[in-house]
């Protein structure tokens, strides 16, 4: 297969808000060992790019800056070790940066088969999400059958991904959003309720909704004030699952609760974990959720797609926190 010398990409031009993002011609870059080229479809739009954008989420060393999380599409070259049968498979990957440019390197095994109900558009807002809503709910959160969860930010990507996994899982699942429109729609996807969680007290809620018990998980992105809220929120062996903190991270906090109630606070980040570790989220993706996507049980939320060009719009829609799922870039149609 014949590849172009060049591709274009989306570059930061210093650290700052979405005016920084440009566009640039570059070299396409080269799979090493245990890697593929892939011919980009489609780039999910997250926010740790925002992040990275702000100067506050740098890639890991020897990555490269050109931002994106997750792509999908044609793997059309491989490096050492791989098997050239896979040229030509459509996929859908994890990468650790590079996602918003015509081609993008990810590693072999971290690139998953795109669920034959799902569009390649559709497919590309997969990875990221997929990845941190089942390792940090069910690895992190150990969420069963029966139990409670609060999600927070229930009409996001990560949201509307972890009420619909939640659910099917057998959880009662409850969920905050910042209006009477997305609360209905995490109604749709599943939640057995949602709060607004700008006209109530979702912690006095939550206790309202238990009877005074608790949830067992709660899932949250926001962090600052939030924090000792869903420590109060929790019930006795209570987990909290930290994977953001849109606020801050630095609080005071009265841990008598953790101790009494018995509770567990963790919480993770995804991209600078080894490939073999990612790998280990992926098999279990592939064995436990990839089936659910192929019967269409569940599914990706896209709420807006823009062209690759089109990024700063992109990154403006998704800190305004007004889009109801996913937020997609298109590469190539």
């Amino acid at each position: 297969m014949a590849l172009p010398q060049t591709m274009k990409q989306v570059r930061f031009n210093g650290s700052g808000g979405p005016n920084v993002i440009g566009i640039e011609t570059a070299p396409l870059p080269q799979p090493g060992p245990g890697q593929v080229l892939i011919e980009v479809a489609a780039a999910g739009v997250n926010r740790p790019d925002c992040l990275q954008r702000a100067g506050g989420y740098p890639p890991p060393p020897g990555a490269t800056e050109i931002p994106g999380l997750e792509v999908s599409g044609i793997i059309v070259a491989v490096g050492e070790g791989v098997p050239e049968s896979r040229i030509g498979e459509k996929t859908c990957a994890l990468v650790i940066s590079g996602g918003y440019a015509e081609y993008a390197v990810g590693d072999a095994p971290l690139c998953l088969p795109v669920p034959k109900p799902l569009s390649l558009l559709e497919a590309g807002g997969l990875p990221e999400t997929y990845y941190t809503v089942y390792d940090n709910v069910f690895t992190r959160g150990r969420l069963q059958k029966g139990e409670t969860i609060l999600i927070h930010g229930g009409s996001s990507g990560i949201g509307s991904t972890a009420i619909q996994l939640a659910k099917h899982a057998g959880a009662t699942v409850y969920a905050t959003a910042g209006s009477a429109e997305k609360c209905a729609f995490c109604r749709s996807l599943g939640a057995d309720e949602a709060i607004d969680y700008r006209a109530q007290d979702f912690a006095a809620e939550i206790k309202r909704l238990t009877g005074g018990k608790g949830v067992d998980v709660i899932l949250d992105m926001v962090g600052g004030p939030y924090i000792q809220r869903n420590i109060n929120a929790l019930a006795l062996e209570g987990r909290l699952v930290q994977i953001a903190f849109l606020q801050t991270s630095k609080v005071e906090l009265d841990l008598m609760n953790v101790m009494l109630r018995r509770l567990t606070i963790t919480g993770s980040t995804l991209r600078a974990r080894s490939v073999a570790l990612k790998a280990e989220i992926a098999e279990k993706l592939r064995k436990d959720v990839w089936p659910l996507l192929e019967a269409g049980t569940v599914r990706p939320i896209i709420h807006k797609t823009f062209p690759l060009e089109e990024a700063r719009a992109a990154h403006e829609l998704m800190e305004s926190s007004a889009h109801l799922g996913k937020i997609m870039l298109e590469v190539r149609r």
